[in-house]
C-alpha cells in the first residue's frame, strides 16, 4: 500500500474529556492505489465511528460509519489499524504509535460498552442515559414491590399452615371423643377440608413465586428491547436530520454555484482513446463511501465532429460540442432526406380554441411521510391516498400524454429512409418524458372499465382511446390512428414499489407503432422512473435505464441509454445517448440530447477504432457531421407552477366535451372536485367510487364462485372495447383494439356502458 500523505499533516486525535463517550481526531484512510492514504477527520460516539472529510462536513456530510459492536479491532504494525465488520474494512494509520494506541484503546472500550449496552448484562451501569436509569429504577421498585408482596404472601402461608396444623389437631382429637355416629362424619369432612384448604394455599404461594421469577427473569429482555427500540427511533431521527441538513446544504451550494459550462465547442480533441475525466476530489473515496451514488461507467463510443478546417471536436456523447451553440444549423440543409424537412413545430393551429389554464392548485399541507412510513414495500396502487397527493388528471390521460409530439411521427411518416425514420422514432420516445421532470404528483388510479378518449381528427389527424382493461394488476390499452400515415397501439401495466427513500415506477409492456405505405413496425419499451426525496427534501423524478427500438421490417435498431443522476458526473443532467444502426450492426447515427429538453441526431461519415478506456474496453470513435435537432421540449404555460406544471397538451385533457362515452375520465366525479379546487369533498367522492368498485368486485367473485359450485363457466369481467390478441410480431398476448367505439359515438349509443362513476 501506497505511504502516500504519511507526514503530510498532524494526525493527532483530540483527547477525550475525563468521562466522554466522544472522541474525534485526524486518521490517515487508505482509499485506492491511486490515491494511497488520505487524510479523515473521524468521529468516535456511541459505538460507533464515522469519518468525514473535513471538520465542516460534520454538519452535513457522513461518508462512511462502522458499528463497532459488531467490528474487528486488528493492527497490523507500529501505526496501523485494520477495523472490520460485515464485510467493510476501514485500513487505518495513525501519524505515531502513541497516537495509534490512543486509538486503539479508545475503539477497545468503545466496543466493550457497545456490547454491554446491546446485552445489557449490568444493571448497575452508569453510563446510561436519564431515560433509562429511570426506566430501570421504576423496573426494580416494581420487582421491590412484588418481592414485598411475595414475603406478605408467605407469612400467611405459614401462619394458615399454623393454624391449620391446630385445627387439624383438634379436629383428631373430637373424632377419639365418643359422639354419634353422624356428628363424626361431619368432623371427618371438615378435616378433609381443612387438608385441602393448606395444600391450595401452598400451590398458591409456589404459583407467586414462580411468576416472581420468570418477572426477575423477563425484565431483563423487557428492558434491552425497550433499550434497542429508544435507540433505533434516535438514530432515525438523527439521519433524517442529517438528510435534512444536508439537503438545505446542498441546495444553498447549488444556487449560489456558477453556472457551469458541460463543454466547450473550441476545445481541443484530446487522445481518441482516453480515459473519462478525471473525478475531482469528492469523488476519490473508496467503496466504502456510502451515501453518494457510484460513477456510471464511461461512454462506449467517443463523437467527433467534422468541421470545415477539418479540425476536430470531441464530446462525451452526450450534448456535444458542436451542440453547445450552434441553433443556425438546424435551418440549414441536413443529412436528413427532403421529405423528412418539410415540417417544423405543429403543422396546423386547432380549429377549436381550448382552454389554456385550469383554477390555481390549493395550498393544502399534508405530512407524505406519515402515510407512506406504513407502506415500504407494497405496491402503489393498493395504497389508499387523499387527493393531496394526486394531480386532476387519470393515467388514461397521462398515458395520453406520450402524444404531445405527435408531428415527429407525421415527419417520420414521410421519410423515405427507415434510418432516417427510425432517429424520428426514437426522438419520439424520448418526448414522453419531457413532462415528468415536474410533475412529482400522482395521477388518478382509473377505475375498471374507465375509458378516455382524445379525438383531434379535424386538428391533427389523429383519435385515441384508452381503457382499464385491468384493476389487479393495473392494466390500460392504448390505441391511437393517424390519417398522416401512422398507428400507435400499446398496453402498460405500471409496477411500483415504495423503498423508504425513493418510489420507483416500473412501466411493463411493449409499444407498437407502425407506418401505414412502409409497413415498418417499431416496438420498444418504456424505462423506470424513480421518484427521489420521498423521507425529506423536494421531491424530484429521474429517468435511468435502456430502451431497444427494433424495426421488425428491417431488423435495424436504436439503442437508447438514460443515465441515472450522479452527484459526482460532470455530463448534462437527465442525459439520453444512442446509437442507430441498420441489420448488420453497422451504426450510421448517433443520438444525443436530455429527456427533459431537446434531441439531435448526428450523421456518421467515418468509424474507427480508438484506445482503451478507464476499464480496459475498446472505444469506438465516430467522425459525423454537425449535429441536427430532431426534438424540442414547448415551454411550459404561465403560471405552470400553480397548475401542476401541466403542459398546453394537459390542460385541455380534462376539458368537458360533450358526446364522449359515459365511462370517460372527464365523467370522474372526485378529478372533476379536485381540478376545482374542493379537495374535501374529493377526498369522499374518492371513498365513494373506491367502495363502489369493491363492491362490484365482490359480487363478481360470489358470481364466479357460484359457477364454479354448479359446473357452469364464468366468463369473468371482459373490457368493452379492446380483446386479448397474440402479436403476430412478439409472440406477447396483448389487449389491441377491436373498434366499435367511434361508430358508437357517431350514433351517441352508449346503452352498453357500465356505471362505474
Amino acid at each position: 500500500m501506497s505511504e502516500q500523505g504519511k507526514g503530510s499533516a498532524s494526525a493527532s486525535a483530540a483527547a477525550p474529556a475525563p468521562g466522554s463517550d466522544t472522541y474525534k481526531g485526524w486518521l490517515f484512510k487508505w482509499t485506492n492505489y491511486l490515491k494511497g492514504y488520505q487524510r479523515r477527520w473521524f468521529v468516535l460516539s456511541n459505538g460507533l465511528l464515522s469519518y468525514y472529510r473535513t471538520q465542516a462536513e460534520m454538519a452535513h456530510t457522513c461518508r462512511g460509519t462502522i458499528n463497532l459492536a459488531t467490528a474487528h479491532i486488528d493492527t497490523e504494525d507500529a501505526c496501523n489499524i485494520v477495523l472490520s465488520s460485515g464485510g467493510r474494512t476501514y485500513h487505518l494509520k495513525a501519524s505515531t504509535e502513541v497516537e495509534r494506541q490512543r486509538w486503539v484503546t479508545a475503539l477497545e472500550l468503545a466496543k466493550a460498552k457497545a456490547i454491554r449496552m446491546m446485552n445489557d448484562q449490568s444493571d448497575d451501569s452508569g453510563d446510561e442515559e436519564p431515560t433509562s436509569q429511570s426506566d430501570r429504577s421504576e423496573i426494580q421498585g416494581t420487582l421491590k414491590i412484588l418481592v414485598s408482596k411475595l414475603d406478605d404472601l408467605s407469612t400467611c402461608n405459614d401462619l394458615i399452615a399454623k393454624h391449620g396444623a391446630a385445627l387439624q389437631r383438634s379436629l383428631s382429637e373430637l373424632e377419639g371423643l365418643k359422639v354419634p355416629v353422624e356428628g363424626g362424619e361431619k368432623i371427618k369432612a371438615v378435616n378433609e377440608r381443612a387438608t385441602l384448604f393448606r395444600i391450595t394455599s401452598n400451590a398458591m404461594i409456589n404459583a407467586c413465586r414462580d411468576f416472581l421469577d420468570l418477572a426477575e427473569t423477563h425484565s431483563r429482555r423487557w428492558q434491552r428491547a425497550l433499550q434497542y427500540e429508544r435507540e433505533q427511533r434516535t438514530h432515525l431521527e438523527e439521519t433524517i436530520e442529517q438528510l435534512a441538513k444536508q439537503h438545505n446544504s446542498l441546495e444553498r451550494a447549488w444556487r449560489e454555484a456558477p453556472t457551469l459550462v458541460s463543454s466547450t465547442p473550441s476545445a481541443p480533441i484530446a487522445n481518441k482513446g482516453s480515459e473519462r475525466p478525471r473525478k475531482e476530489e469528492a469523488s476519490d473515496e473508496d467503496e466504502d463511501t456510502e451515501y453518494f451514488d457510484a460513477m456510471e461507467d464511461s461512454p462506449a463510443f467517443i463523437t467527433v465532429t467534422a468541421t470545415e478546417n477539418t479540425q476536430h471536436r470531441r464530446s462525451q456523447s452526450n450534448l456535444s460540442g458542436a451542440s453547445g451553440g450552434h441553433s443556425n444549423d438546424w435551418n440549414q440543409d441536413d443529412h436528413m432526406s427532403p421529405s423528412c424537412n418539410d415540417v417544423s413545430g405543429k403543422e396546423l393551429q386547432p380549429r377549436r380554441q381550448r382552454r389554456t389554464h385550469i383554477p390555481d392548485k390549493p395550498n393544502y399541507s399534508l405530512n407524505l411521510w406519515s402515510i407512506m412510513k406504513n407502506c415500504i414495500g407494497k405496491e402503489l396502487s393498493k395504497i389508499p391516498m387523499p387527493v393531496n397527493f394526486n394531480e386532476p388528471l387519470s393515467m388514461l390521460q397521462r398515458l395520453t400524454e406520450d402524444l404531445e409530439y405527435h408531428e415527429l411521427l407525421d415527419k417520420a411518416a414521410r421519410c423515405e429512409s427507415s434510418l432516417e425514420q427510425m432517429c424520428l422514432v426514437a426522438a419520439f420516445s424520448v418526448s414522453s418524458y419531457s413532462t415528468t421532470v415536474h410533475r412529482t404528483a400522482k395521477p388518478f388510479n382509473p377505475l375498471l372499465g374507465e375509458t378516455y378518449e382524445l379525438d383531434r381528427l379535424e386538428e391533427f389527424g389523429y383519435r385515441s382511446l384508452c381503457e382499464q382493461v385491468s384493476h389487479h394488476p393495473p392494466a390500460a390499452a392504448h390505441h391511437v390512428i393517424s390519417q398522416r400515415g401512422w398507428t400507435l397501439w400499446q398496453e402498460i401495466t405500471i409496477a411500483s414499489k415504495f423503498r423508504g427513500k425513493y418510489l420507483s415506477i416500473m412501466p411493463l409492456g411493449a409499444i407498437h407503432l407502425q407506418f401505414h405505405s412502409s409497413g415498418n413496425h417499431y416496438v420498444w419499451r418504456k424505462v423506470t422512473s424513480t421518484v427521489h426525496n420521498i423521507i425529506v427534501g423536494k421531491l424530484w423524478i429521474d429517468q435511468s435505464g435502456d430502451i431497444e427500438i427494433v424495426n421488425h421490417r428491417t431488423k435495424e435498431t436504436c439503442q437508447l441509454k438514460f443515465s441515472p443522476y450522479s452527484y459526482f458526473s460532470r455530463d448534462v443532467p437527465r442525459k439520453v445517448t444512442g446509437v442507430v444502426a441498420d441489420s448488420g450492426g453497422q451504426a450510421h447515427y448517433i443520438l444525443s440530447g436530455t429527456w427533459d429538453d431537446k434531441m439531435e441526431s448526428a450523421k456518421i461519415i467515418q468509424s474507427s477504432r480508438g484506445g482503451s478506456g478507464s476499464e480496459g474496453k475498446q472505444k469506438t470513435v465516430y467522425q459525423t457531421l454537425s449535429p441536427k435537432l430532431l426534438w424540442k421540449k414547448y415551454p411550459l404555460p404561465e403560471n405552470a407552477e400553480n397548475m401542476y406544471y401541466f403542459s398546453a397538451l394537459a390542460l385541455t385533457l380534462n376539458e368537458p366535451e360533450e358526446g364522449v362515452g359515459l365511462t370517460d375520465s372527464r365523467l370522474r366525479p372526485d378529478q372533476r372536485l379536485m381540478e376545482d379546487g374542493r379537495w374535501d369533498e374529493a377526498n369522499s367522492e374518492k371513498q365513494r367510487l373506491e367502495e363502489k368498485q369493491r363492491a362490484v368486485r365482490r359480487r363478481r367473485e360470489a358470481e364466479a364462485s357460484d359457477a364454479l359450485d354448479e359446473g357452469r363457466e364464468y366468463e369473468g369481467y371482459q373490457p368493452l372495447w379492446f380483446h386479448q390478441r397474440r402479436d403476430s410480431v412478439t409472440g406477447e398476448t396483448n389487449f389491441v383494439y377491436k373498434g366499435g367505439y367511434w361508430e358508437t359515438k357517431d350514433r351517441q349509443d352508449w346503452s352498453m356502458c357500465p356505471d362505474i362513476f
